[in-house]
């Protein structure tokens, strides 16, 4: 059987740059190389392509050195048309070729990845793709609109309002009304990143301003939310495959102890005050509800491929934290740890994801 040939790539231009790096580590260790052939592409944190070294150690995820892509000097072209599927590189000033592509598995988060961007450069390329296309990436991937969309769904999510720089400037009594009338404590975000990079909990209203800082230094725009008091449950969803329903997986559980909240540090730093238990200890009915909720949500925002569905347990019910069209996708991640809880192990994962998206060819 000839192999396929697919191109994995990784890094980028988000904060969460080191995260895709180490999440390349863990498919470049895990895919089955029997099936696939890995050409390892690597986008350095300016934006150039280079053709990285396919070897898993390199993009450990060490506390002490945060893994990253080099600029080693190649430059990877992608092919100039949809005629074409070849890949080439530059490299000492010789052109050589890679070879036809067969797919892409853009392992990319945060902007720049998985906002819809790289997704569209594919789709004018005509080359086949692994997850999301670009409205789902681009919905998925600013909080905002994502809660838009949940909420004309039907869909309970946290109260929130969502505010410019420009607009608190032109207005500081307006937004501070509407701020105050969330209640405390609230959590300050960027509206489009991931790995909680820019996220602040405030308790008091005398630290909005400084978690603001924070969080616009990130983006541009920025939501305000309140808090939700309950449990933090997960779930993994993976499309259908022949027009069948969408697939979740069996529930996890993130529990916080002696820190604020789920933040970068705890986790992917191994910072101490955090466990994560899957399968969650949910009852029959509790689990079917959630799994309803995360397909209902992977649907209403035209999600392919796979997403992370995060979920408050409450006295009342579900509320729908957010959806991650490319979630953290190291070995020991919530997502594969899900799948993995519901028979489907990290290496056979990977291969789902490659034969979905290349089933699914272009949009």
């Amino acid at each position: 059987m000839d192999k396929l040939r697919v191109v994995l790539l990784f890094g980028g231009r988000s904060s969460e740059h080191s995260i895709s790096c180490a999440t390349a580590g863990g498919v470049l260790r895990a895919i089955d190389r029997d099936r696939y052939e890995v050409i390892p592409v690597g986008i350095t944190h300016e934006g150039a392509f280079v053709l990285e070294t396919d070897d898993p150690e390199r993009f450990g995820l060490d506390p002490e050195h945060l893994p990253e892509v080099a600029d080693n000097g190649t430059r990877v072209h992608w092919p100039e048309s949809s005629a074409s599927r070849e890949l080439t590189v530059v490299a000492d000033g010789e052109v050589s070729s890679l070879g036809d592509v067969d797919l892409v598995f853009p392992i990319l988060h945060g902007r720049f990845g998985e906002d819809g961007t790289i997704q569209g450069m594919f789709e004018l390329l005509g080359l086949p793709y692994v997850g999301n296309g670009v409205l789902a990436s681009a919905i998925g991937m600013d909080k905002h609109f994502t809660k838009t969309v949940l909420e004309s769904a039907g869909i309970a999510v946290a109260p929130w309002v969502t505010v410019t720089r420009a607009a608190l400037e032109a207005d500081p009594e307006l937004w501070t009304r509407r701020t105050h009338a969330l209640g405390l404590p609230v959590f300050v975000k960027p509206a489009r990143a991931g790995s909680s990079v820019g996220v602040t909990k405030v308790g008091e209203w005398t630290e909005l301003e400084a978690a603001l800082d924070v969080a616009f230094a990130e983006d541009r725009t920025v939501l305000i939310e309140a808090a939700v008091v309950g449990r933090e449950i997960e779930c993994g969803v993976l499309e259908g495959r022949d027009g069948e329903a969408a697939r979740v997986s069996v529930a996890g559980e993130v529990v916080v102890s002696g820190r604020d909240f789920y933040d970068f540090e705890a986790k992917y730093l191994d910072a101490p005050g955090v466990e994560l238990i899957c399968p969650a200890d949910l009852g029959d009915g509790e689990l079917f509800e959630l799994q309803r909720i995360a397909r209902r949500a992977f649907e209403a925002i035209g999600a392919e491929g796979l997403a992370r569905v995060d979920v408050f347990l409450t006295g009342e019910g579900f509320v729908v934290n957010e959806i991650n069209t490319m979630p953290g996708f190291t070995p020991i991640s919530m997502f594969p740890t899900c799948w993995l809880n519901s028979g489907l192990d990290y290496p056979e994962l990977i291969t789902e994801l490659i034969e979905v998206g290349r089933t699914r060819g272009i949009r």
